[in-house]
């Protein structure tokens, strides 16, 4: 049997494209989404064009119950998970920090920190050779906004990140000695639809300047660093969060 990927968020941008290449690297792949049942299966029909396996699982990231049901199909499915991709995520609506109300906090922390702690809870259940499992790698999918901080359009938004920064170190060291590593990325400006779904289609243009590099990254090109992560090649890395923004 293949080793077994899940990646939350898994039908459009960064997600996407993890799920593509991990399928490509050999693994059996469950991807999650919200709602856009088309996208997903889009990704899956990629990846099954291409002779790989794949599964769309809808489940909202906000509720525990769905995320447990989650487990259990790809349990039924492929077997227990050998990577987790922790990718769904979402940044609130951009506002200043005067206009950030209880219920902006409330959606952009169930998603953005409290489902990736149960998910990795979930994950290190199976994953844990002290109960079974044959170990396996995580990856957080963070944002540089959690050390640029993100004034004036999306503080609550890099507060969120910055938890899932604590939240990869403080796990990596408790499941270290389980046989599971720990690991996150941190994207800087990608080319992806986040932008222009937040309301601002000019945000990458905006902003490139500010890039040392002087260009924007791909979602392919955070796809990369994911599955190497994940992979043997990175088997003493754990606690690591990588910057991909091209030294912004």
């Amino acid at each position: 049997m293949p080793p077994v990927m899940i990646v939350t968020g898994g039908s459009q941008g960064i997600g996407a494209a993890v799920a593509r290449l991990g399928a490509a690297r050999g693994y059996a792949v469950a991807l999650t989404y919200q709602s856009n049942r088309a996208l997903a299966d889009a990704v899956v029909k990629d990846i099954e064009a291409a002779g790989g396996r794949a599964l769309a699982i809808q489940a909202e990231m906000a509720d525990e119950a769905s995320i447990l049901a989650m487990f259990r199909v790809v349990d039924e499915a492929f077997g227990p998970v050998t990577v987790l991709v922790n990718n769904a995520g979402g940044p609130g609506p951009t506002c200043k920090l005067d206009d950030v109300t209880s219920a902006i906090l409330d959606q952009v922390l169930a998603v953005n920190v409290r489902a990736p702690f149960l998910l990795i809870r979930e994950a290190a259940a199976r994953m844990a050779t002290d109960r079974g499992g044959k170990g396996g790698a995580i990856v957080n999918v963070s944002s540089r906004a959690a050390e640029l901080g993100g004034a004036g359009e999306w503080v609550h938004y890099a507060a969120s990140k910055g938890a899932l920064d604590s939240l990869t170190i403080g796990a990596s060291k408790e499941l270290a000695p389980r046989g599971i590593r720990v690991n996150a990325v941190s994207p800087g400006l990608i080319e992806t639809d986040l932008h222009a779904r937040a309301g601002l289609p000019d945000r990458l243009t905006r902003l490139v300047s500010g890039v040392p590099m002087g260009r924007t990254g791909s979602a392919e090109e955070v796809a990369e660093a994911v599955l190497w992560l994940a992979s043997d090649a990175a088997s003493y890395i754990s606690g690591a969060i990588v910057p991909i923004s091209g030294a912004r």
